[in-house]
């Protein structure tokens, strides 16, 4: 096993971040530090430390947490913010998210010790559907839709939903569902602010076949096998 995927699998870091911890010399195996990323290793028998501690695999986690708004996608933060972390038990410190919401957004976000698992449905090559509920000010009309579908540049990069829908409208507030498979930062707060509209709410609904579903705010449970699977099978 690369060596990198090892430290993403006992809950170290991501396996991108598990590499940047490679590289900077805090690994060492067998006693002698490694610092080159196609570092292979044998499970059960080399001697994994990351800055002296000694690593064990970790049994994989995974849950479905209902972000609440106001919270920020961090397990600690220096300005003592609210974060995901005071949100799950404390034995579980080795999980971290899939992805990011935003501090005012909210809704469905995953947490796991699985790098594999992370990478697959955050990458981009991999196109993980995401679904989300937007209620904008003031009315959206089809046109709008239509440029997200087709695309808008923004800071040099094109921002693009795969889908959008129209809720509902009025002449005060709209409410919007897009499809994203991208994983841009901020990327439907910039669609929506490159035609002058401000989003009230935005709540992810969906990832993959997964639905939040009455999940409550700021709370979580365990992804299934059969959820687990069906979502790996989708990328």
């Amino acid at each position: 096993m690369r060596l990198q995927k090892f430290l993403a699998d006992a809950g170290v870091a991501s396996r991108r971040a598990s590499e940047e911890i490679i590289l900077a010399g805090r690994v060492s195996v067998n006693g002698k530090p490694v610092t080159a990323l196609g570092t292979k290793v044998r499970l059960g028998e080399d001697k994994i430390a990351v800055d002296g501690q000694t690593l064990k695999a970790r049994r994989k986690l995974y849950l479905a947490l209902n972000k609440p708004a106001g919270y920020l996608c961090t397990r600690s933060d220096p300005e003592a913010r609210r974060t995901i972390g005071e949100l799950i038990p404390r034995e579980w410190s080795n999980l971290y998210n899939v992805g990011r919401l935003d501090k005012e957004s909210e809704g469905l976000l995953f947490l796991t010790n699985d790098g594999d698992f992370s990478l697959r449905l955050t990458h981009p090559r991999y196109g993980a559907r995401k679904t989300y509920t937007v209620t904008v000010e003031g009315r959206v009309e089809p046109a709008i839709l239509q440029r997200f579908v087709q695309g808008i540049e923004d800071a040099g990069e094109v921002l693009k939903a795969q889908s959008a829908r129209l809720v509902s409208a009025n002449n005060s507030r709209s409410v919007v569902e897009l499809v994203l498979t991208g994983g841009k930062n901020r990327e439907i707060r910039r669609l929506f602010t490159s035609v002058g509209l401000s989003i009230l709410r935005l709540q992810r609904t969906q990832i993959g076949r997964i639905k939040l579903g009455e999940l409550p705010a700021g709370k979580w449970r365990t992804l299934t096998e059969t959820e687990i699977k069906s979502l790996l099978s989708q990328i």
